[in-house]
Formats: C-alpha cells, sequence, structure tokens
C-alpha cells in the first residue's frame, strides 16, 4: 500500500513507532466498520496486529499490509468470514477515497497472494496462539450492575454507558489490551467515564471495598491508573495526528 514507517515530517524525521500503531489501528476500525465486522472481531484484529509488532520489528514488514492479513483472519477467528477481494476494494478506497475497485489483473491477484501469505507468517508468529479474551463481555456485565446500583435519573441524564463503550474502542490504538488483563481494563474505562461525568456509585463511602474491587478482586487503585495514564496517552497521540 504505502510505507509508512517513515512518513515526512520535515528533512530526516522519523514517525515515532506509537503513531504509526494508531494510525495503522485506526485503520484497522474504520475498514472493520465498511466490512461490516462486529465490534469483537475488530478487536481481535487490532489484537492480532498489535501481538504481531510486540514480536517483529516494524522497518521489516509494510503494517498496512499486516494489519490487512489481521482483518482477514479475525474473520476466520470470530467466525465472520470476509472474502480477500472485499478487503482489497475496501483498503484500495481507504488510501484513494476517488478511485474505482480494483480490476481483476495481476496487481489485485498479487496483493491477494501477498494477503494469504502475509496471513501464514503473522500465524507462525503468533505460534498459532490467536483467540484472545475481550473485555467487552465484563463490560456489559458491570454496566448493567452499576446501571442496577444507580438512580434510574441519575444513569439516564449522563452517557456512562457510551463512553465506557468508546473508551473501550479506542483502547485498541494502543496496545493495552497485551499488557493488562481484560476484566481490569474492563472496569478502568467504566471508571474513567463515572468520572468523566462526576458521577459517584452509591453507598461507596459506607462500602467494605471499592465498588471496582466488587468486579475484580485482584485488581489495585494503580492498575486502574495506569490503564487510564495509557489512554490519556492514546487520545494525546489523537490531538497530535492529522
Amino acid at each position: 500500500m504505502e510505507t509508512v514507517s517513515r512518513e515526512s515530517h520535515g528533512p530526516g524525521a522519523v514517525v515515532p513507532k506509537a503513531r504509526v500503531h494508531f494510525r495503522v489501528t485506526r485503520f484497522i476500525m474504520e475498514a472493520g466498520v465498511k466490512l461490516g465486522l462486529q465490534s469483537i472481531p475488530v478487536a481481535t484484529a487490532c489484537t492480532i496486529y498489535h501481538k504481531f509488532f510486540g514480536e517483529a520489528d516494524l522497518d521489516a514488514y509494510d503494517p498496512y499490509l499486516i494489519a490487512m492479513s489481521a482483518i482477514y483472519l479475525a474473520g476466520k477467528v470470530e467466525e465472520q468470514h470476509l472474502r480477500t477481494r472485499d478487503i482489497i476494494n475496501v483498503s484500495n478506497r481507504y488510501f484513494n477515497p476517488s478511485s474505482e475497485p480494483l480490476e481483476l489483473d495481476a496487481r489485485f491477484w498479487e496483493l491477494r497472494d501477498s494477503i494469504v501469505q502475509c496471513e501464514l507468517l503473522v500465524l507462525r508468529a503468533l505460534r498459532f496462539q490467536v483467540s484472545f479474551q475481550h473485555p467487552h463481555k465484563y463490560l456489559l456485565h458491570y454496566l448493567i450492575s452499576i446501571k442496577n446500583w444507580m438512580n434510574r435519573y441519575s444513569w439516564q441524564r449522563t452517557p456512562i454507558s457510551v463512553t465506557a463503550w468508546a473508551l473501550l474502542r479506542d483502547s485498541y490504538h494502543g496496545a493495552l489490551c497485551l499488557r493488562f488483563r481484560a476484566q481490569h481494563i474492563a472496569v478502568a474505562v467504566l471508571h474513567l467515564a463515572l468520572q468523566v461525568y462526576g458521577v459517584a456509585v452509591p453507598a461507596e463511602a459506607e462500602a467494605e471495598k471499592p465498588w471496582w474491587q466488587v468486579f475484580s478482586d485482584d485488581l489495585t487503585k494503580p492498575i486502574i491508573d495506569n490503564i487510564v495514564s495509557d489512554l490519556i496517552q492514546i487520545y494525546t497521540m489523537d490531538t497530535e495526528i492529522p
């Protein structure tokens, strides 16, 4: 597609790897939406991408080709199968918005073969371990519990649920999914969503332990703070990238 690890930002400038990964995972998310992927396959594709580059050098591979293969592989893993032709056309339109779908010519078949071969490369690099436990099911459970604890009108006034889901989605721009447990990420995005709107969990002061420890016994405040800090770094990067 295009070389991104050394994009031009002035003479001799090199884009930091974290920014490259941010851009490529944004591509995965946007392509996933256009391909009709549900949230779990998109999360799996991002996790595959991050895990691959946790093992491999960014300069040795085209990150967008890895991303396309991650999307293709995630569709298989999560049983929402995609055609390589659809992935290629969506990707081509992403980079060239005014272009027509690619003809079934030598260039198309070369790209298709690259995706398929890259899929095998990714599988080998990850030792065929491409099934992941995501925070989504935990966040759903925690949101239902928090909603039942809270005053109905207070809950309806603030978009806690929408914000928590958005925070979870955006967390996949970074490698939080590899560094923290799924349950901990789910609690942390809910904790941050509550903080953003200044919403307190009822009877928190009288409780024997914090509400978030009810959901995960081994969770500590420093872990939550680390996850929130990583999320803030992602949003800071978002404001710096055109």
